[in-house]
Parts: C-alpha cells; structure tokens; sequence
C-alpha cells in the first residue's frame, strides 16, 4: 500500500496526522489534506519534531559558494533575470520564489558544494523586477562572490529569515510559485496572492546556448579519454583481482588529471554480472564482486567539468561472450542507433520517441521500466528536466539546444544486465514551406560500443554504417588527447566492422 492508504488502515477515527511542512511540497502537502478531510482525520501541517529527536543531527554545509565563469554560462545574470520577469508579466505575476538548487546556481551563475555530485549552494532566492535577494548562510559568501552579486544587485539575506521575508510581501502582490518545488511551509508563510504553475527557470535553463554546448563538447573529450585510459586498465588487470570499487575509483583518478574536473555527476555504477540486473547498483567495498575474464560489465557514470556535465553507460563483455548475451547487447544496441537517428518536426515529445528505443525489445517480448532518456544540466544536475523520453506522457517538446540521454537497458536477473547510454544534443535537421522545421539528434558522447558483442546477422546496413561512422568520430576527436598506445588502443576498438 501507499503511505497514505497504510494510515487509512491502521489510524483510528479522529486522529491528528503530523506533517513537518518544511519536508513537504505544497503538493504533497494538499494530497495528505484532502485525504485527512476525506477520513476524518486532523491535519497538524506545522509539525516540527526533528530537532527534538535528531539531536546529533549534522550541520548545514558551510562550503563556500563560487562564480561560475560568464564565459562558461554564456549569459550573465542581467539577462537571465529579465527573461525570468519577462515570464513573470506574462503570468501576472510580480514576483518568483525559487527554492531548487539547481535552478537557484543557472540564475546566478553560482555553483558549490554542498550536495554530493551536483555543484550546488544550499539557499533561497527570490526575484522581481523590482528586487533580487538571495537567502544563504553568510558563511559560504566569499569576497568574490560578494562582489558578483553586488554587480547584478542582489542582496543578500540570511538564509533563515527566508519565511520572515515572504511574510512581509504586500497582500496586494501575485508571487508565483512552483507546487511542486516550494515546501508548504515557504507557501503558507506567504499572505500575498499565489499564482501556481512551473518555475520559468527550468525551461530557460533546460535549453542550452553555444558557450554551454561547446563546454559539453570540451566535457565529452575529457571524459572520453578518461574512459579510454580507464578501460585499457581494465583490460590490463582483470585478471588481477580487480573488483568494482576499483573500476570506480580509477576512473575518478583518470577524471581528475583533468584541472577542470569536480569529481563524479553520481555514484558509479559499476555491475560486474547479476550485478548488472540492479538498476541502480551500488558498489561497496563489502559488496563488490572480484572481476575475471568472463562475463559482462555494466559501467554507468559521470563526470562534473567546469566546461560541462557527462553521462555515459557502456556495458562490455570482460571474456566469452554467451550467443544470449550478444543477441540482447544487439536489441539494445539497434533501440539505442534507433533513436540516435531519429528525425522528427518541431513540437515532439519524448513520448512520441520513446518507441524508437523499446521496439527492438517489445518485438521480442521484453521491455525496461526506466525512462529512456532525461534532461542533463550544465555543470549541475546529471538529472534535470523539462524534457524526457519515457513511456509516460510529459508535455515538454524537445528543442533545440536541450541535452538528452538516450539509455535502453535490458536486465536478466541472476544473470546480467545491458545497457548503453549516449547523449543526445537536439540540432536543426531541415526546414520547408509545408511543413516546418524537422530536428534531429547530435551524439555527443565520445567512447566506442563493444563490438565484440554485437551479433552481425541482427544489424542492417544502415545501423553498421552509423556505428562506424560514430567510431570513426570518436577515434578522430579523442586522438589529440591520447598518447600512441591510448590512440592505437582506441583505433583496434574503433576499427570498422
């Protein structure tokens, strides 16, 4: 059951439900109203017992805060605001409350560390045309960043007295709120007029510029060698004893050669065998399985660049490749090329494609239940939205300049799981009179399939040439970057097929 089903079961009539309106959206928060008022129950939205029992409870991170490079985000704060209030005047609105981090850093070209594996600085912000505040431990404000905000005229406030300022908004004003993303608690403090709906800033920020997409492009060449010097280690040692904790902390180690890196985008996954049947697999040094030359490795991964974030899943044959597990490595493979050439007009959705990637499977009764492909951020979230490509309908287009992976898996559990992962820059495709403009995909991720996998009675043509011309691409972008061993190791990987 459902937690609200479970309460419904075991609460007696007249019982007070308890919600800490600061862990819950405003959303979340009606959902357990309504169902209180349908069963007869109290709804206590101010209950506060965390600092009563969580007595050891850590701190806030006070991690400084730092000013991500105009020439890396490729606009500067002036501009993104105005296009924000712009958002604002279409919706009559005066004012936003934002409270996700990832949006908070895109608006003010600011990044930090206070999350595992996503740049972000724990604050508050809230914008008009009128006024520009960020809410944040003063602690974490350097001179540098001080100064930053000074240029754009954003003050800067205490991070606490966020509920007291939205208490004080005039009752005549319309601030706009995100339901989703705004606690109840930041919503009931508010006297003023709320209009709900989306914050803005996740579709300005789902679209990238050029400055960000040549940062992707300078991110994917880092990452791709780190991966080539990576997997020659592997090869070099599977034999040795190696387990999958060692696999994540090498990479780490080849990513950080690069002075721009900023560690991993998530946790690797790294699933050697029925390990790689669990989705989201977790290595620890209790856990991890030893390598051998037999069987197949799941390795997805990540990395946050100044330039840029990756996301990338290869799974490789470690030795004597099973006739099933090249078979389904190949269905994977013919859903991922699928969608990689996608064409498609202007106004798609990633529902529309989703198909593309899961025909292979479904024509052979198997399917995946994660979505196919998510949003990724500029040196922020490896997961972010507007956009997806998944089986359940999300009204977002995709548009040019919005990064997308693209991900079909197939996990045999006990035994195995597949999956390869690109990601996808959507580019113009062509343009008429009639009927529009037509977009396609650009493959930015830069790292070879395993061809030792493939069965070639199952591709055609036209999916035999695309591989080779992506390796081709690969060999030929990653080469600068690669001493000679690096580059002849990549060209045997590479060579066509």
């Amino acid at each position: 059951p459902t937690v609200l089903e479970w309460l419904g079961e075991v609460l007696d009539e007249d019982a007070v439900v308890g919600v800490d309106g600061r862990l819950f959206s405003l959303i979340e928060a009606n959902r357990i109203e309504m169902f209180c008022a349908q069963n007869g129950f109290m709804f206590a939205p101010d209950f506060r017992a965390a600092e009563a029992i969580w007595t050891d409870r850590p701190a806030r991170p006070m991690n400084p805060a730092f000013v991500h490079d105009e020439a890396l985000a490729g606009e500067d704060v002036d501009s993104k605001i105005s296009r924000v209030v712009d958002a604002l005047d279409a919706a009559d609105a005066d004012g936003l409350l934002i409270t996700a981090l990832d949006e908070i850093a895109w608006l003010l070209n600011l990044r930090g560390s206070d999350v595992d594996y996503t740049p972000v600085v724990i604050a508050f912000a809230y914008v008009s045309e009128d006024e520009r505040v960020l809410f944040i431990d003063s602690e974490k404000v350097t001179s540098e960043v001080k100064d930053h905000l000074k240029k754009y005229r954003v003050k800067i406030k205490d991070y606490d007295d966020i509920e007291k300022f939205l208490g004080k908004i005039s009752s005549t004003a319309t601030v706009m709120v995100d339901p989703n993303r705004v606690s109840d608690a930041l919503g009931q403090a508010m006297i003023c007029n709320k209009t709900y709906m989306a914050s803005p800033v996740i579709a300005l920020k789902g679209v990238k510029n050029e400055c960000q997409i040549a940062g992707f492009r300078q991110a994917m060449l880092y990452d791709g060698a780190a991966m080539v010097r990576m997997m020659m280690w592997l090869e070099q040692n599977v034999a040795n004893g190696i387990t999958e904790m060692d696999v994540d902390r090498r990479l780490q180690q080849e990513r950080a050669a690069y002075a721009s890196n900023r560690g991993d985008s998530f946790h690797m996954i790294a699933g050697y065998k029925d390990h790689g049947a669990i989705v989201h697999y977790e290595a620890t040094d209790e856990s991890a399985y030893t390598l051998a030359p037999d069987g197949l490795l799941l390795i997805d991964t990540g990395g946050q660049y100044l330039e840029g974030t990756t996301d990338i899943t290869r799974t490789i044959s470690l030795g004597n490749p099973t006739a099933a597990e090249k078979h389904d490595y190949t269905l994977i493979l013919k859903g991922h090329l699928a969608l990689a050439r996608a064409v498609f007009p202007k106004g798609t959705m990633g529902v529309q494609l989703d198909v593309l990637a899961r025909g292979p499977l479904w024509n052979e009764g198997m399917t995946y239940l994660h979505g196919t492909g998510h949003g990724v951020g500029h040196f922020l979230g490896c997961h972010e939205g507007p956009q997806s490509i998944r089986m359940e309908a999300n009204p977002t287009p995709l548009e040019l300049g919005m990064v997308t992976s693209n991900e079909p898996g197939i996990y045999k559990t006990g035994e195995y799981g597949i999956r390869t992962e690109n990601l996808l820059l959507c580019v113009p495709a062509c343009s008429n009179e009639e009927w529009g403009e037509f977009y396609k995909f650009e493959s930015l991720t830069l790292f070879p399939y395993d061809t030792t996998l493939m069965d070639m009675d199952m591709l055609s043509r036209e999916e035999v040439k695309q591989i080779n011309d992506y390796h081709a691409m690969v060999c030929e972008r990653l080469r600068p970057l690669l001493s000679a061993d690096e580059a002849q190791w990549l060209e045997q990987k590479c060579k066509s097929i």
